[in-house]
């Protein structure tokens, strides 16, 4: 099975995105991280998104969500001795991560919620009226309109 993907063609096509096929290959090869913690990223609507973090053990306050600009990290650390069980196994993970996300322009934060071990953050695509497209009417200046009589009046003559 192949496992890496050629974006040169792409990179000729394209102007500014740089960034992103470097991020793309980064992934591909590996050099991401280590994977911890797992996570999942949903489409809940066409401007709404949820990235949902597997974090066990862990408590709102062990955890800090950051934004800025189109960064979004994720960093979990717990305090130094707070768990005093003896573990005969300890299969379940708690350990310090940092986790990083790009977001594409325009996207927010809108929160983050605890629940039973999972992490989900809510986002959201808020593109301002200034950048909305917008349909351009198009109208027929007086030099436009005495092209389209001359050009009637010619044909009238020519017949």
């Amino acid at each position: 099975m192949r496992t890496t993907f050629d974006f040169a063609p792409y990179r000729r096509s394209t102007v500014g995105f740089d960034r992103l096929f470097d991020l793309l290959e980064t992934e591909m090869r590996g050099e991401g991280g280590d994977g911890y913690p797992a996570f999942d990223i949903a489409a809940e609507g066409e401007d709404r998104y949820q990235i949902t973090l597997a974090v066990p053990g862990y408590t709102s306050s062990d955890i800090a969500v950051v934004a800025r600009q189109n960064q979004l990290t994720v960093t979990g650390k717990r305090p130094e001795g707070t768990d005093q069980s003896r573990y005969l196994h300890q299969g379940i993970l708690i350990r310090p991560f940092e986790r990083h996300f790009q977001l594409a322009d325009f996207i927010q934060v809108e929160g983050a919620k605890l629940q039973d071990g999972l992490l989900g953050i809510v986002l959201k695509r808020v593109v301002p009226d200034a950048m909305k497209p917008r349909r351009i009417e198009i109208g027929v200046g007086p030099s436009g309109q005495e092209q389209i009589e001359d050009l009637s009046e010619d044909r009238s003559a020519a017949a």
